[in-house]
């Protein structure tokens, strides 16, 4: 057997703009991101149609954490579905619970005593920090850097240990009822709070040294997944992912509720980069942006611990009586309150007994999630992970 060797000849000319070439036929592929891929940040799957390494269309599945949580709140009296409004979206169950409260509140004719207002704020913001802390952390790792989840976990252990001081858990809490909180802050609480928010103020700086403008991640997330401030609103977007679009629309500013009117605080936006230290390529509803809001968010939540702290009476009674046992009368409500990942709403229709006739929820990562078709196509593959990531969804909550 002869020994056979293949040599390169460089006198034939090959011309690579033909055009017989542009009519040749490629296979599309079908990939399926998910349930179990990291980057979808839980039991979510996108099914991606590619053309080479291009999207071409990506199509989320969701329903894998179905649990039927508006039917079973249909069949139990309000303060006992509290405790089910956690599990929607379980990185911020302070928010949920306050949600569900207000619209029972509302339906009912509950008052709140005024420290159980404060109270309320308090834990409700810091669970909006711990929430952050997360998609920050979890950010990082989807764009290949683990250091600033490790800082992020540290920082957020500081906001558990607070809550559960509070009320005795560190993820699903069931301290906000209808009616006020379970019950008062624990002796020692507010100093606690205050030397927290002194030390994390400027460990968000620190962040953004870290992350925000290193220049690998700018280059991963800037000008990539824009969305518009138009297509945002038609798809009825919310929360961080609206902001990053550039509309200054919050819920506790624009439709203020308990008693937000009554603290200073601003309304970070997307914005444009190439000034005031902000990376040149970034555009009003890009990736960055809608992870740099988060970022200037944890500081204006800081703002409002603090002013509510300060603000809250010394003592007096927390929640209102009887309001576990409180009759729903005839009629409905819809209330939305702003989550850490958008506007939360609940509708509740009474029907003269303690237990609702129709509850609903109306949950912003459901929302936030149906832009995923547009805004990826025509992406790089690789640039998939960074529209996830930076819409930052819970599963738990698109299911429900």
């Amino acid at each position: 057997m002869t020994e056979q060797t293949l040599t390169f000849q460089p006198d034939i000319d090959i011309d690579f703009k033909r055009d017989d070439l542009a009519d040749l036929p490629t296979e599309e592929m079908l990939i399926n991101m998910g349930p179990q891929h990291p980057a979808t940040h839980g039991v979510l799957r996108v099914v991606i149609r590619t053309d080479g390494e291009m999207v071409m269309e990506a199509i989320p599945h969701i329903g894998y954490l179905h649990r039927c949580a508006e039917k079973i709140g249909e069949n139990l009296q309000p303060y006992q579905f509290v405790p089910k409004t956690d599990r929607m979206d379980y990185l911020a169950a302070m928010n949920n619970n306050q949600a569900f409260a207000i619209a029972v509140e509302q339906l009912a004719g509950i008052e709140v005593p005024e420290r159980g207002r404060y109270i309320r704020i308090i834990a409700a913001e810091l669970n909006r920090i711990a929430s952050h802390l997360v998609s920050f952390g979890t950010y990082g790792l989807d764009m290949g850097a683990f250091t600033p989840f490790l800082y992020s976990f540290r920082e957020r252990e500081y906001i558990l240990d607070l809550l559960e001081a509070l009320c005795g858990a560190r993820l699903t809490y069931s301290y906000i009822y209808p009616g006020g909180p379970n019950h008062d802050l624990p002796e020692g609480f507010a100093d606690k709070c205050r030397e927290f928010l002194d030390y994390f103020e400027p460990k968000v700086d620190e962040y953004n040294d870290l992350l925000s403008f290193n220049h690998i991640f700018v280059k991963r997330t800037a000008g990539v997944g824009v969305i518009s401030a138009e297509r945002a609103i038609a798809y009825g977007l919310s929360g961080p992912v609206l902001r990053a679009c550039g509309v200054r629309w919050d819920l506790r500013r624009t439709r203020p509720y308990e008693i937000y009117d009554r603290f200073d605080f601003e309304i970070p936006i997307g914005i444009e980069g190439g000034s005031d230290g902000i990376p040149a390529g970034v555009v009003p509803g890009d990736s960055w942006n809608r992870y740099f809001v988060r970022m200037l968010e944890m500081k204006q939540s800081v703002r409002i611990i603090r002013q509510a702290l300060d603000q809250m009476p010394a003592d007096g009674p927390v929640a209102a009586k009887n309001a576990k046992n409180a009759k729903l009368p005839k009629g409905s409500v819809y209330f939305e309150g702003e989550n850490p990942r958008g506007q939360l709403g609940f509708y509740i229709e009474g029907d003269g007994s303690k237990i609702p006739y129709r509850v609903k929820a109306r949950g912003p990562s459901f929302c936030n999630l149906s832009i995923l078709t547009e805004v990826c196509r025509n992406l790089l593959i690789a640039d998939m992970p960074a529209v996830i990531g930076s819409i930052d969804v819970v599963m738990g909550e698109v299911d429900r």
